[in-house]
Order: C-alpha cells, then sequence, then structure tokens
C-alpha cells in the first residue's frame, strides 16, 4: 500500500473500466480455479486420510468454506460491472444528514460541515444533534447547515435519521457519517442514477485519510479495499449492491415504501435488503469522492467489529428468512454470504486449536503426507492469489490501495474471540448498544489482546515441551515414522502463531499511539482545489 500525498489523496479517483480481454483472462483464471479446486476435493476425500473422523470433519469444514466462500466470490466476479456516468438532472431537491453524538469531537464537524457547504449541487445540510451542547449549533449555523436538536431519540443514528424525515420534504437524502469529508462533486456523481424511478438508493466507495496512522488503521483499510472495488461491483452486476451505512444517497419514496430508515447495529444492510425486497434496484459506482476515518487502535478497532458482527447476525437470523421469498437469487446469496462473514472467526479458532490435539493427545486429523497436501492445496491457493492481484485493476484508487493486504488479514485473523462473541451474542439474544466507531486514539493494551497472549505463551510451552519429548524421549524409530504428520502439525500451529504475533503488535502499537485528530491535519483549502478529470465510460 503506497502513501499517497496530502494533495492527491483528495483528488477525485474511480475505478477502471471493464474490457472484454479483461473479462477474458479472469474467466481463464477461474476456470483454472475450478479444475485445481476439484483436482483438490478429489484428493482430500478419501477414506485413507482420515484419522480422527471428528477432527477430520472440523479440518474439513475449516477448509471447504472458506474455499466455498472463495468460489462463490469468483463467480460473483464474471458479472462485474461498473455504472456509466449519467448527468445529475437540475432543479432536485436534496439534503444531506450528518449526525452528532455526545463526546465526538467539536473540531470534526468543523471540517465536515465546511466540506459540505462546498458541494456544488445545490442542497440543504442538516446536523441531526443530540449532544445538547450549543457549540454543535453555532458550528451548524456557521456552515450553513440547518441545526435539529433530536435529544432521546430510539434508534441512535437510524433513529435520528427516521425523525429528521418527518421534519423535511427533500426527494432524496445523502447520508454522511461526520468523519467523511465529502468532494464538491459528490452529488453531481450520484443524483443521475436517479432517472431510473426504480433506483432505491446509490451507493459509493468509502475512502480514508488516516489509514497511515497506524498498523491497525492500515489493517482496517486493507479490509475494505477489495470490498469496495470488485466487490461491490460484482454485486452491482448481480443487481445486489448493499447499502454500507456512510456515502450513501437514497430516495425518500424508497425509504417511506419500508417505514424508514431501518434500526439495528447494520442499520444500513436492513435497509438495504428490505428495499431489494420492495423491489427498488440499488446502483454502485465506484468511486471516490469523500474520505473518513478507520479506528486506529486495537481495542477501538474490535469494538467496531463487535457491534458489525451483531449486526450481521441480526439481518441473518431475522430479515433474511422474513424476506428470502421476495429477494432474487443473488440477492438472497449476497446477505447470506455477508450475514455469515463473522463465522470466520469460529473457523480461526477451530484452525488454532486442531494442532494442540497432535501436540497433547497425539491425536491426527488427517493420514496424509505433508507434501502430498502442498502439492494440491498450493495450486488453488495460488490461483486464489492471482484472481485476488488480478482484479485489483477494479480498486476504487489503485496507486494506494494495490497489494497483499496483509495487515489486513492479522486483523480479521486477531478479532476471532470479538467475531464469535457476535455470534454468541446473537444467539442469546443479547444486546449490545449502538456505539459510534472512535474518531480519535486510545491508548492502552486492550483487553481484547488477551486470548492472543494466551495462544502465543501456550504455543511457545507446548511446542518447547513437545520437541523436547521428541529429541529426548521418543525412539528413533518412531521419530521417522512420524516426521512427516509432526512437521504438519507445526507448519498449521506455526501460522496460527505468526498471526497472533502480528495482532499482539497491532495492540501493544496502540500502547505508545499518539493521540491526534487527523482531519486538523488536512488543509480544508485543497477542497477547492480538487481536480476532477472525467474518463469516458463504456456504456
Amino acid at each position: 500500500m503506497k502513501n499517497k500525498s496530502a494533495e492527491t489523496m483528495w483528488q477525485y479517483s474511480e475505478a477502471a473500466d471493464i474490457r472484454s480481454n479483461s473479462r477474458f483472462v479472469l474467466l481463464a483464471l477461474i476456470f483454472a480455479g475450478f479444475i485445481m479446486t476439484i483436482r483438490l476435493g478429489n484428493w482430500w476425500f478419501k477414506e485413507d486420510h482420515i484419522g480422527s473422523w471428528p477432527l477430520f470433519i472440523l479440518l474439513s469444514v475449516i477448509l471447504w468454506w472458506a474455499i466455498l466462500r472463495m468460489l462463490i466470490l469468483w463467480i460473483s466476479y464474471l458479472k462485474i460491472d461498473k455504472p456509466a456516468r449519467i448527468l445529475a438532472p437540475e432543479g432536485l431537491k436534496v439534503a444531506i444528514y450528518t449526525t452528532s453524538s455526545p463526546g465526538e469531537p467539536l473540531s470534526m464537524f468543523e471540517k465536515t460541515l465546511e466540506a459540505c457547504a462546498q458541494i456544488r449541487y445545490p442542497h440543504t445540510t442538516y446536523l441531526l444533534d443530540d449532544t445538547q451542547d450549543d457549540r454543535f449549533r453555532e458550528v451548524a449555523e456557521k456552515h450553513g447547515a440547518v441545526w435539529m436538536k433530536l435529544v432521546g431519540i430510539p434508534g441512535a443514528k437510524a433513529g435520528k435519521i427516521n425523525a429528521a424525515l418527518d421534519m423535511t420534504s427533500e426527494e432524496f437524502i445523502l447520508v454522511l457519517d461526520p468523519d467523511h469529508i465529502p468532494f464538491p462533486n459528490f452529488l453531481d456523481e450520484v443524483l443521475g442514477y436517479f432517472n431510473d424511478t426504480k433506483v432505491g438508493f446509490v451507493q459509493v466507495s468509502q475512502s480514508y485519510y488516516n489509514q497511515y496512522r497506524s498498523f491497525t488503521a492500515r489493517g482496517a483499510a486493507e479490509q475494505t479495499y477489495t470490498f469496495y472495488g470488485p466487490t461491490q461491483m460484482a454485486m452491482f452486476g448481480h443487481q445486489s449492491a448493499v447499502a454500507i451505512g456512510a456515502n450513501c444517497t437514497f430516495r425518500r419514496k424508497a425509504l417511506q415504501s419500508i417505514g424508514g430508515h431501518g434500526i439495528g447495529l447494520s442499520e444500513d444492510l436492513v435497509t438495504s435488503i428490505r428495499m431489494h425486497a420492495e423491489g427498488w434496484k440499488s446502483v454502485y459506482t465506484p468511486i471516490v469522492v469523500s474520505r473518513g476515518l478507520v479506528p486506529e487502535d486495537f481495542g477501538s478497532y474490535c469494538r467496531q467489529q463487535l457491534k458489525w458482527a451483531r449486526g450481521v447476525y441480526e439481518v441473518l437470523f431475522a430479515e433474511l428468512p422474513r424476506l428470502f421469498r421476495k429477494l432474487s437469487f443473488w440477492q438472497k446469496l449476497t446477505y447470506f454470504m455477508i450475514g455469515t462473514y463473522y463465522v470466520s472467526g469460529l473457523s480461526a479458532l477451530l484452525f488454532m486449536i486442531i494442532p494442540f490435539f497432535y501436540f497433547w493427545f497425539h491425536i491426527i486429523p488427517v493420514e496424509m503426507y505433508f507434501v502430498h497436501f502442498l502439492q494440491y492445496w498450493l495450486p488453488v491457493a495460488l490461483i486464489g492469489v492471482a484472481i485476488y492481484m488480478y482484479v485489483q485493476q477494479w480498486l476504487c484508487d489503485p496507486e494506494s490501495e494495490r497489494g497483499l493486504h496483509w495487515r489486513g488479514s492479522i486483523l480479521k485473523f486477531a478479532a476471532w474471540p470479538v467475531f464469535i462473541m457476535g455470534l454468541l451474542f446473537a444467539l442469546v439474544d443479547r444486546k449490545i448498544p449502538y456505539i459510534p466507531t472512535a474518531k480519535r486514539a486510545k491508548k492502552g493494551i486492550s483487553a481484547f489482546a488477551r486470548p492472543m497472549i494466551i495462544h502465543v505463551v501456550t504455543f511457545a510451552l507446548t511446542l518447547t515441551l513437545f520437541l523436547g519429548n521428541r529429541l529426548y524421549l521418543t525412539p528413533e524409530a518412531d521419530l521417522a515414522l512420524s516426521s512427516e504428520e509432526t512437521w504438519g502439525m507445526i507448519f498449521f500451529a506455526w501460522v496460527a502463531f505468526c498471526m497472533s504475533v502480528g495482532g499482539l503488535y497491532a495492540a501493544y502499537e496502540s500502547r505508545n499511539l499518539s493521540v491526534e485528530d487527523p482531519w486538523m491535519h488536512k488543509d480544508a483549502g485543497l477542497l477547492n482545489k480538487i481536480q476532477v478529470t472525467w474518463k469516458k465510460r463504456k456504456r
């Protein structure tokens, strides 16, 4: 990931057009991936490979669940698409809603509301405020925004949006998180798509301006790049692009048709699934027309992920079954895949635990040579990486977003306890409060690091004792017979160990992270200098 300069950070950018030869190369890669996956499956599911039935089943679930998700993503890429730009018609009535909550920094709203005032398309900005701090009203009025006092409204952010809907009349509403600084051309880029009266919402990418502040910030940003680029473009191709909380513009009539903005920890997904069920279309345009914040410290990242994990399970367990019959096949599949994303926490836990059954009890899940496993698994993995890198030509800001995104993978693995907590809370229907994502770094080592510390210490002690036993107590003949399986288990355990060490680094870095206001380092005058370069898009 390459750092962007202060000026290029605030330039408009967009994903590349989709060319026919690019589709052909992608199809060839996916075809090769399917052939190698079938080859792996034909080899994996042999009866003589089964060591311990329970562990073989667990390991197979971990491996093939991940492969299944990958295959579905590959198939979706075959319909990757990008909407042709449509000029915004004149005379539309447009509102911008941004919300403020107690504890959020006033200086951040100075930047956001100033930027909203510079958006060129005529509009009215509303600050939906429940801080009970008069300074927020002063800042709103200073930048020409309408201040609305909305204290004690149930439903957090979505509740305030619904209250504002009853108090305003604009036909189109842009929901903008307060940490996002919009570009002057924002509305010019999205309003034209509403010429189609069936379009219920238009979503654009989320990009960030503080991802260079820490390992956690980089990793959190890396987790979003592919989703906001080729993945959402593929969803759009299947007419199932989803709302993602910020930077989404809604048609008032569409919101009213579902009883207002959805309320919940994943209010964006609740809203979009209900709109799709009512027959509304969604448009995803892969452009950067604003930049916001990602969590800078590990604890804030985990709290954000807990909220999201709990929220998507609400969609999976409540909304999807209720609306299932009203959705298209790909819409069903999209919400199922999003709703099961955080199951990866359980997979990570099992991935960590399984090698210890061998180290402690000499129980092995599979009876196979490790080198043979590599021969069959490695081609699938390499093609997966090739496809992942190939579709990066459709990232929204390729200059700064290309890469292997290894920090994002480490953070995802490190958050496995949070993902499991979200699942358990959903199963017992335990509610958690809607807490806005932290806008400033919080110094200190988070309690969420404790499971990783336990894992690292347990691995180090177990491996020391295990190797000591093999060196000094195990007969030479047994060493020769078990060397292949031993190195295989050590390999898998070592991978998990390295991921936990990476997560601990992110947590430890937060201990000495300087607490700053990232928005104060942005020259607001740059908003007047944004260079918007239009590319002729294929229709």
